[in-house]
């Protein structure tokens, strides 16, 4: 396939890429799995220096400029194909659109196809004036394996962003635009080709664009924290189920059939009364909630109320109105389930979420567990598990009538 990349430049395979103009870069943010790759030109990939191998984003010269700045932003209601590659100086209450180019820069085609291709995002979860996100690809035929680039938010005032839920989408010639599922900024997202099943051959005419969307927020009205420990059912318990001494932490290990239960800590940071503050929880595919085990814990519920509408993990529920530093737990069991669950180990990522007055702060919380499968070893990832104390409330905590909402997700330090 000689001369083939100057064929697809020429015909710009498709528009969210063709024409992009990348800011020049002022510092390389990116790495990779290999301590730093090659660069090549488009003259030198035509001329075979690649051989047979399989890499990514490694080009000087291509449609984006230089492949290595594969992660850029922009404001999402900019029509337009200015990416920032560095640096985007951002606004309160705009949303940004985030993205990861992707290129397999073997000449090859069909005859060189990358496998198990997939893609996330590293979202900060902190109040700051600056935030750096990065985007990460993975191949596991390609060398190197994995690849990173950042793109930073800058604002004159402290800020934190919130990831719009559903908003990921991939972009290539042939699919036009499809969807991405929430993963895609935990344990990361399939890509593809033709259907998204990790192949993706090498050439421009195969290249795509991973998007996101997040919304910036310049104030702090809300504290939430997600943990989760193991439990198993109880007769003798008025939960019906007992924790057996394990405490809350940001990530448990589990095998499938186990229960789980989740910990949600609402705290109110501003000097005024937050009004139906309302909670929502998203269940990760393989997580199944359990019916009538949601609890509220609260300054009238020292002892935990059941609440029996079971829509912490669908539309959320309303905890009420809480004063200055008031203090709210919500807690829920689920169990682990296959539904699909990889060979090896699996990361079982959910997010928990409140929202005040149309602000949001979230949280997450991490179950990994082990599918054994023929020729794949059994292999479990490093918890690093934190551990926090159990419920100790607080003041202030006014509790009305239960309520419905559909909110969103992340946290907020």
């Amino acid at each position: 396939m000689n001369k083939v990349y100057k064929t697809i430049l020429s015909a710009a395979a498709f528009s969210i890429v063709a024409g992009a103009v990348i800011t020049p870069a002022a510092v390389n943010a990116w790495g990779d799995s290999n301590h730093g790759r090659a660069s090549y030109t488009i003259a030198q990939v035509n001329a075979g220096v690649l051989g047979d191998t399989i890499t990514f984003n490694s080009i000087s010269d291509g449609k984006i400029g230089d492949e290595k700045n594969f992660v850029g932003a922009k404001l999402t209601s900019d029509t337009g194909t200015t990416w920032n590659a560095n640096e985007i100086r951002v606004t309160n209450g705009e949303t940004y659109t985030i993205r990861i180019y992707v290129h397999n820069n073997s000449p090859k085609g069909t005859d060189k196809i990358a496998e198990n291709v997939t893609a996330s995002f590293s979202l900060p979860t902190t109040v700051a004036s600056e935030q750096t996100i990065i985007g990460y690809l993975n191949s596991s035929n390609a060398n190197p394996t994995r690849y990173w680039d950042e793109v930073k938010l800058v604002s004159d005032q402290d800020f934190f962003i919130e990831y719009i839920e559903g908003s990921a989408k991939y972009t290539n010639a042939k699919m036009g635009t499809v969807a991405l599922p929430n993963e895609v900024i935990t344990s990361g997202a399939t890509l593809g080709y033709d259907k998204l099943d990790g192949k993706i051959p090498g050439c421009y005419e195969y290249d795509g664009v991973v998007t996101i969307e997040v919304k910036v927020h310049a104030s702090v009205s809300s504290k939430v924290s997600k943990t989760v420990r193991v439990v198993t059912p109880s007769s003798t318990t008025k939960t019906g189920f007992t924790a057996n001494g394990n405490k809350f932490a940001e990530t448990v290990d589990a095998k499938v059939g186990d229960y789980v239960e989740y910990q949600i800590e609402y705290k109110n940071l501003l000097t005024e009364r937050a009004n139906n503050v309302m909670i929502r929880d998203v269940l990760p595919t393989n997580m199944e909630y359990v019916e009538n085990t949601t609890r509220l814990y609260n300054s009238n519920y020292q002892d935990g109320e059941l609440l029996k509408d079971n829509t912490v993990t669908t539309s959320g529920i309303n905890i009420g109105n809480y004063d200055a530093n008031g203090l709210a737990y919500v807690r829920f069991v689920a169990k682990v389930v296959d539904k699909g669950l990889g060979c090896g180990a699996n990361e079982l990522v959910n997010w928990a979420s409140a929202t005040v007055n149309g602000k949001v702060v979230k949280d997450d919380a991490k179950v990994s567990t082990s599918k054994v499968c023929e020729g794949v070893p059994e292999e479990l990832p490093d918890t690093g598990a934190t551990e926090i104390a159990g419920v100790a409330l607080g003041a202030g905590a006014v509790t009305t009538a239960l309520g419905y909402y559909v909110a969103s997700r992340k946290k907020l330090m």
